[in-house]
């Protein structure tokens, strides 16, 4: 059977596996999982569904949104937006209408961002024609 592309999944898998001290036995276990099943998508040869991750995660106790992105399922800008959420939305020293103040404030910034991002690869794309006008320089009749 040929490995499937699913990034390093099966190995990071492994490895939490191993810290956590669990045998495959007992993580799929835990995860509700079958022996084969998991030891396959260890080897690479399966990819598992956003839920059967999501039960494996739970199980090492560690980040589902991390399996997703190691998956394929997620991108990684994706992931770094949702851990920033979730630190923000855990934050016991603040009260929950300064959190929702917080997030909005952190979504402003990223819609302004990637505006500029968007605007300097337009612009970057569309060269000016030779002896156009600098944008810089005012047009005088």
């Amino acid at each position: 059977m040929a490995s499937l592309n699913v990034g390093n999944l099966g190995e990071y898998l492994r490895e939490q596996r191993r810290t956590a001290q669990l045998s495959l036995r007992q993580l799929a276990d835990a995860a509700g999982v079958s022996n084969p099943y998991l030891s396959q998508i260890e080897r690479g040869l399966r990819k598992p569904s956003a839920e059967v991750l999501q039960q494996v995660a739970k199980a090492l106790r560690i980040s589902a949104e991390t399996l997703y992105v190691r998956a394929g399922i997620l991108d990684e800008k994706a992931q770094d937006e949702l851990e920033t959420r979730a630190v923000v939305l855990a934050d016991p020293s603040i009260n929950e209408r300064q959190k929702q103040v917080l997030l909005q404030i952190y979504d402003s910034f990223r819609k302004e961002n990637a505006a500029e991002a968007a605007a300097a690869a337009a612009e970057a794309v569309a060269p000016v024609p030779a002896g156009a006008p600098d944008a810089e320089e005012p047009l005088t009749p």
